[in-house]
């Protein structure tokens, strides 16, 4: 199989994954300013999540278009990561339902986590496929990195979410997002820096 036409059948999961993401908001019980304020935990989990899922599709974009093979792993290793991925609309659901609600912080963060771990591990396969192209590596192995504090600052949110404040683990996604990309700029792992 072709990078291509994985590539294309990643891009339409997540874009039907990100779509559902809408489809779940809440809608005001009367349409008024503040009916709608009362949808503040669902407005900020759905933005939370699009978003997050978003930057993570720029990302594998990037990295894809630096590669110039695949193998079954690679299809098995994105399948995972699309079942993940998923399962983010209906935890961002049960999150913004009772954004104080431990089980639904930690529920949320479990797959946000185990999407970001597959993430890694879809790039250590290609590194491995592709690794007579040296030229990307370098910059793979310094993402991974900032991959792995991402992980180490999510799992922090989910202990906090669990034992004494359950906001902590959506929190948490947003440090480690602007982490990422401060990383991102600070150690240059643009993909444009790299083809100059």
């Amino acid at each position: 199989m072709k990078k291509e036409r994985v590539a294309a059948f990643t891009d339409a999961v997540l874009a039907i994954i990100m779509t559902i993401l809408v489809l779940e908001l809440k809608k005001p019980a009367t349409l008024t300013l503040p009916a709608l304020w009362d949808l503040k935990y669902s407005f900020f989990s759905y933005t939370l999540s699009f978003f997050w899922l978003g930057s993570m599709w720029i990302n594998i974009h990037n990295e894809w278009e630096s590669i110039e093979r695949i193998n079954p792993k690679t299809l098995w290793v994105t399948l995972l990561l699309l079942f993940f991925c998923s399962m983010i609309p209906y935890a961002t659901d049960l999150v913004s339902g009772d954004f104080t609600n431990k089980v639904a912080q930690g529920f949320y963060g479990v797959f946000v986590i185990l999407v970001t771990l597959a993430n890694i591990a879809l790039s250590v396969v290609l590194q491995r496929e592709n690794e007579d192209n040296a030229k990307p590596a370098h910059i793979m192995e310094k993402r991974r990195l900032l991959l792995w504090i991402d992980v180490g600052i999510k799992f922090v949110g989910l202990a906090l979410a669990l034992t004494v404040y359950p906001p902590a683990m959506m929190y948490s996604v947003i440090i480690s997002a602007a982490m990422l990309m401060i990383g991102i700029r600070v150690f240059k792992l643009d993909w444009e820096h790299m083809e100059r």
